[in-house]
């Protein structure tokens, strides 16, 4: 009889193994789990990346057309501080109607004498420069790592060659 019975024990134990490489065959549940870590692993960081450089587009678009409309009125105005104010104010416009936050730096040289901006004919360089904001981030996390992107975009323009000349 011991002989049977570890007979039954193999047939058993063989039934249970049976049933167990079936259970472990069958796809029932698996595809939604796999779905939740597929978005996890690989849909969050890709609309994140998305996100990123939406922003960065974004700034850099803006910033490329406040230098070049910052120029623009730089060159048209009747003197030189009257000239730094327009620019800083269609730098201020062109920055907000795109809705990039934070301080410009605004520079602003000019050739071919580089005291007097407004000589007929002259050239006047605006530079600008902004820092983007890595999106949902908060500022006050101490990352050690930069927690903004560095814009910077350059405009040139000649001032008329009619310019102080009275009509």
């Amino acid at each position: 009889m011991r002989a049977g019975a570890r007979g039954r024990r193999t047939i058993a134990g063989a039934r249970i193994l049976a049933r167990l490489h079936r259970a472990a065959r069958a796809d029932d549940g698996s595809a939604s789990l796999e779905f939740i870590t597929a978005g996890l692993l690989l849909l969050v960081p890709l609309v994140y990346l998305v996100l990123t450089l939406s922003a960065i587009q974004s700034a850099s678009l803006a910033t490329e057309g406040a230098a070049r409309q910052a120029a623009r009125v730089y060159v048209q105005a009747p003197g030189d501080e009257a000239g730094r104010a327009a620019a800083a104010r269609a730098l201020q416009l062109a920055l907000g109607d795109h809705g990039v936050e934070g301080e410009p730096a605004l520079s602003i040289r000019c050739a071919p004498r580089p005291d007097v901006c407004h000589t007929r004919s002259g050239w006047v360089s605006v530079d600008v420069a902004v820092d983007v904001p890595l999106p949902l981030i908060p500022p006050v996390l101490d990352l050690r790592v930069p927690l903004s992107v560095p814009i910077e975009a350059t405009a040139t323009q000649q001032v008329s060659r009619f310019w102080g000349s009275t009509p």
